[in-house]
């Protein structure tokens, strides 16, 4: 319930702060005097975008703010999924905007983004204005009405996921099917890529060992001399380092008795011979294996081309590229093969999930059958008062091919007398007989939801007299239910039925033309209603009419 409401530097709103409270309030106030604006501003509030137009005229920024009483509403999963901190008895809502087109949503002082704003506003406020009476054309909101009702959200929710599924599943039929086509046309291309990747006979890591290879064998030459130099320098008969070594071990071993420190140094050296001796022997083991065959030279040389080619022609950075393209051209090959397999499973699939949604969708037509025969009976309840005493209300359902809403086509059939047919209510009813019929339709929702406030704009529009009355009673029933009705009106037959009233007005002062908001007292409700009954020259009958409208006895 909306509690609270602060408007600063809004359009012509200088600053409005008033309390707001439970049961079935009016707003009323002349035309132009800002009813749209407050309506505006809450719009705002509730995820609507914003424009720096609507900063007022020389102001650098606009504050709206709203507290809310959730306490009653079961509201708290949606704080903890976000991660937002929850206080039942007070949620505040802001939004602030800039002359320089920047727009900040906050909720209980955290910052958010707009889509969770709206998300928490939609759960928050209906505001219907009379634009919405077009709703009442809309095939999408006349099953949404029917589902509300039905209370199906359970069923909808279990068949959207199945359909979703479905339709992914018949994609990737279709996606197979098109996969197939291609590979059996290219069935010869592509044995023919499975061939030559298979006949070259590919091994992971022989790129770089081949390369190696041949850079040894160009330059053999070039490595002999060099082993043969350091094998001479290492063990050459008269001056090999290996030799020598072992002389000077033998040497110091001899003195080792008479000289202490020699032991150290030879066990030292001893060390070092051994490392050096194993040196010497791998070099020419080395020197013994390097020789240059051309003809071996030739056969690697003629094995990178071929790899060089193949990786060229297939556009691979490596032989593990072109293994890989190998195993992908053989995949397709297998698919081919066994398409017909692969079809049928996949048809299978999509076959089964159809008829898990035709179950799903006639579930849904089942309860949403039941849920029209209610709304039929209830609706027609409802429009007898509001001066349709021979009025027909029928919910056509029809069958249609799978939907992401089910198999059902809703229509709403309407006839306000005996004499005419039953037509599309659109087709059929004037413009206060929607109003009625949407007011009756939002009356059943509104026992079906809980939302915690709504706000009617103007729903009275083509009425009067006794029907206005029992509109108003409507309204006022509504807003005995642990909910907030808000209606701005025109009609003094409303205005009366409001637990609290609150008039917008306009004046002039030195900042330009100025928009208010107050609430009336129960004397100054009296002169509101007697204007709204006989205009700016109020007569005494007029404020007796008031009084009488008011039941105020004096």
């Amino acid at each position: 319930m909306l509690k609270h409401l602060y408007i600063k530097n809004f359009t012509l709103i200088d600053t409005l702060d008033i309390d707001l409270y439970a049961g079935f309030s009016v707003i009323t106030g002349e035309t132009g005097a800002g009813k749209s604006i407050i309506l505006g501003a809450i719009g705002l509030l509730l995820g609507q975008r914003a424009d720096s137009k609507s900063i007022k005229n020389g102001a650098e920024k606009c504050v709206i703010e709203a507290h809310f009483d959730l306490s009653r509403y079961e509201m708290e999963p949606f704080f903890n999924e976000n991660d937002i901190e929850y206080d039942a008895n007070d949620c505040i809502i802001r939004r602030e905007l800039t002359s320089a087109g920047k727009s900040r949503a906050f909720i209980n002082d955290t910052p958010v983004p707009l889509t969770m704003l709206k998300e928490l506003g939609d759960r928050l406020v209906d505001v219907h204005s009379q634009h919405q009476n077009l709703l009442l054309n809309k095939q999408d909101f006349q099953l949404s009405v029917v589902d509300i009702i039905a209370n199906d959200t359970k069923e909808l929710t279990q068949y959207q996921q199945t359909f979703a599924d479905y339709q992914s599943a018949c994609k990737e039929l279709e996606a197979l099917r098109e996969e197939i086509e291609r590979n059996r046309q290219n069935a010869d291309f592509l044995q023919f890529q499975y061939d030559e990747l298979t006949g070259a006979n590919l091994q992971s890591g022989e790129l770089e060992e081949l390369e190696q290879k041949s850079d040894t064998m160009t330059h053999s030459e070039e490595i002999k001399g060099a082993l043969y130099t350091a094998d001479n320098a290492l063990q050459g008969d008269e001056h090999g380092a290996v030799e020598a070594l072992r002389n000077t071990i033998s040497a110091l071993k001899g003195i080792s008795k008479v000289f202490s420190a020699a032991t150290e140094l030879t066990e030292r050296l001893d060390s070092t011979y051994i490392e050096l001796k194993d040196v010497a022997q791998e070099i020419s083991s080395l020197l013994e294996r390097v020789d240059f065959d051309p003809s071996e030279l030739e056969m690697v040389n003629n094995r990178l081309d071929r790899l060089y080619d193949l990786q060229k022609k297939y556009h691979a950075d490596t032989i593990e590229a072109l293994i890989a393209q190998r195993d992908e051209v053989h995949q397709k090959l297998s698919n081919i093969e066994n398409s017909d397999m692969a079809l049928e499973e996949t048809q299978q699939k999509v076959n089964h999930l159809k008829t898990r949604c035709e179950k799903e969708a006639q579930t849904l037509t089942t309860l949403r059958t039941k849920a029209a025969k209610q709304i039929e009976k209830e609706l027609q309840q409802r429009l007898v008062p509001l001066g349709m005493p021979h009025v027909r209300f029928c919910i056509e359902m029809t069958k249609e091919a799978l939907g992401r809403n089910g198999q059902d086509k809703i229509g709403f059939l309407f006839s306000a007398n005996t004499s005419t047919p039953l037509q599309p209510v659109s087709q059929v009813a004037s413009g206060g007989e929607i109003a009625r019929v949407m007011l009756a339709l939002k009356a059943m929702i509104s026992g079906a939801v809980k939302l915690p406030t709504i706000i009617f704009d103007e729903i009275d529009t083509g009425v009067s007299g006794k029907i206005a009355e029992k509109m108003a009673e409507i309204m006022h029933e509504m807003g005995q239910q642990d909910r907030q009705v808000i209606s701005i009106t025109h009609l003094p037959q409303i205005a009366a039925f409001g637990t609290h009233h609150y008039k917008v007005s306009k004046e002039e002062s030195s900042q330009g033309t100025i928009s208010r908001m107050e609430e009336l007292t129960q004397t100054e409700r009296i002169t509101e209603i007697a204007q709204m009954l006989s205009g700016s020259d109020i007569s005494e009958a007029a404020i007796q009419n008031a009084k009488q409208l008011l039941k105020v006895r004096e």
